[in-house]
């Protein structure tokens, strides 16, 4: 314990968990479910799961099996495991800035453009008015749509708006009908603010504020930050137009649709499918050739410090920086007129291929838990509850409870497991007095 205690970034795993087992107690109530029954242990242990992880994956009908309080709960859940994210993930930047010495603390404070250490209390403050302010942006306008077009009554409405605004920016995707959000994919005062309060939850902090007080600046923005945000613009602009010329003639997601809707429902899906997890077109209806465009946006994910999951986008793009300064033979990494540290480029290739460790394991784990399941769907599901992104095929309600459990497993893993890892490395640097001589083994 004394252990944890002098490094809190251990704690992060239990704090998760504990939140996750009471969320499971609550929802096993028969108070939390439409026909007043007790929830079976795995249903209840994956729904909190899926919640407090921000998947939004489900193994029911989120709209039907859920009363009231049990939707409230998973409301609750959501913010909770949103909040804890954004505020975890500030405040172990700042334990990791601390103890990575004045050198390092430098480097890190350049980078992430980051508060002093005893700013601690109005960094929270910006992240928690950053949630609410955008929350309630998304909500006012959801509600007015949905109470003067579509004929809600005021206080349904009001909650629908705020469920689906909440799920958004928290990049979950549980719905509120049976269909996800098929039915409002070409109305643009719904889908429109959902994908935006979904990209701006999936930035993270650290390039949100940056990008937002230097706006004018964008090439003096950090390395991270430029990474994060124009990575994230070529991953939807690029994601954008391969769906809508994937899907343009497919009559069971946007083919029926007239060129403006089509634009509108493609863009929409990609902003919220890269962690936000709902369904703006039927997904089990897609293209084949559509299916690996959204395993690489959901394993990719969104920034770092955020409520998205994945690799992070700045990961990503800073392992293809690093292949090209490789095949041009350039003897450092540079982007943006900055030299990247050789730490943080083994640091993201220590992520990524432990990222895909897990996801291929979990591929053959369920495969050979589940009877008659195609691997491109088990690998679909495994890659959405990894990156916490909660996009389903249709086959997660369908998987046996082991089949389940290895889902849970990994969307735990998925939410805390990047955070932990990437903390525990930086933590780690220490140095050597001593070097041994160089070898070059033969690659490839």
């Amino acid at each position: 314990m004394r252990r944890l205690l002098r490094n809190p970034v251990r704690l992060v795993p239990f704090g998760f968990l504990a939140v996750i087992l009471l969320g499971t107690g609550l929802l096993m109530l028969p108070g939390a479910t439409s026909e007043e029954h007790y929830t079976p242990f795995v249903t209840a242990l994956f729904t909190a799961t899926s919640a407090v992880s921000v998947t939004g994956m489900s193994v029911n009908d989120t709209s039907n099996y859920w009363n009231d309080f049990g939707l409230a709960m998973i409301t609750v859940l959501t913010q909770l495991g949103g909040l804890g994210i954004l505020t975890v993930a500030a405040l172990v930047i700042l334990v990791v800035s601390r103890q990575l010495g004045l050198r390092n603390r430098l480097l890190v404070q350049a980078e992430t453009a980051e508060f002093g250490v005893g700013d601690v209390r109005r960094l929270l403050v910006r992240i928690a008015a950053t949630v609410f302010v955008t929350e309630a942006v998304m909500t006012a306008v959801i509600t007015g749509r949905l109470w003067g077009t579509y004929h809600y009554s005021p206080p349904r409405a009001l909650w629908s708006a705020t469920f689906h605004s909440i799920q958004a920016f928290n990049n979950a995707g549980f719905a509120l009908y049976s269909d996800g959000l098929v039915a409002f994919s070409r109305d643009p005062w719904v889908a429109l603010p959902l994908s935006l309060g979904a990209i701006i939850g999936g930035l993270g902090f650290p390039a949100l504020f940056e990008a937002v007080r230097e706006w004018r600046r964008p090439t003096g923005w950090a390395v991270a930050t430029k990474l994060t945000i124009w990575g994230s613009v070529v991953l939807i602009g690029l994601g954008f137009g391969y769906l809508l010329l994937a899907e343009w003639t497919n009559p069971y997601t946007i083919g029926t649709y007239d060129a403006a809707g089509k634009v509108l429902a493609a863009f929409t899906q990609i902003a919220l499918s890269r962690t936000g997890g709902f369904d703006v077109i039927n997904i089990d209806q897609l293209s084949e050739e559509s299916y690996p465009l959204f395993i690489v946006l959901m394993f990719v994910g969104g920034g770092s410090a955020s409520t998205a999951g994945g690799i992070k986008v700045s990961t990503f793009f800073l392992l293809a920086f690093v292949i090209w300064a490789e095949l041009r033979g350039e003897p450092d990494v540079t982007v943006g007129g900055r030299r990247v540290a050789t730490a943080s480029q083994r640091q993201a290739l220590t992520v990524a291929l432990i990222s895909v460790a897990l996801v291929v394991s979990g591929t053959v784990g369920l495969i050979l838990l589940t009877e008659n399941v195609r691997s491109f769907a088990a690998l679909f599901e495994v890659t959405s509850a990894f990156s916490t992104t909660g996009l389903s095929t249709g086959l997660a309600p369908q998987l046996p409870e082991p089949g389940q459990y290895v889902l849970t497993a990994l969307m735990y893993i998925g939410r805390v497991g990047p955070l932990t890892l990437g903390s525990a490395l930086a933590l780690n640097t220490r140095r050597r007095l001593y070097r041994y001589p160089e070898e070059q083994p033969i690659v490839g």
